[in-house]
């Protein structure tokens, strides 16, 4: 999968808010906010392509979290609002 174009991460008053730049993506009907571990992932996968497992290991690798089942469930569960949200092509 990778992260659509034209979608950049600001930091807006202290919170992470997905941007839409360009005509083609303009939708004002949904603010896209992350958390910082979703901004982390974004961040190191935006313009590439990318599969949950790359996404697991960088969590594996940046937080000490030893249970890997558990991350890739949520990481399963945000790729799936990324997905629905129109930021990334599956």
């Amino acid at each position: 999968m990778k992260a659509k174009t034209g979608f950049v991460l600001r930091d807006i008053c202290g919170e992470k808010i997905m941007v839409a730049e360009g005509k083609e993506n303009i939708d004002y009907t949904n603010v896209i906010s992350m958390n910082e571990t979703s901004a982390f992932l974004w961040e190191n996968v935006c313009g590439k392509e990318f599969t949950i497992d790359d996404l697991v290991k960088l969590l594996l690798e940046e937080y000490d979290n030893p249970n890997a089942e558990e991350v890739r469930s949520h990481v399963t569960k945000l790729v799936e609002t990324w997905i629905s949200a129109g930021i990334v092509e599956p």
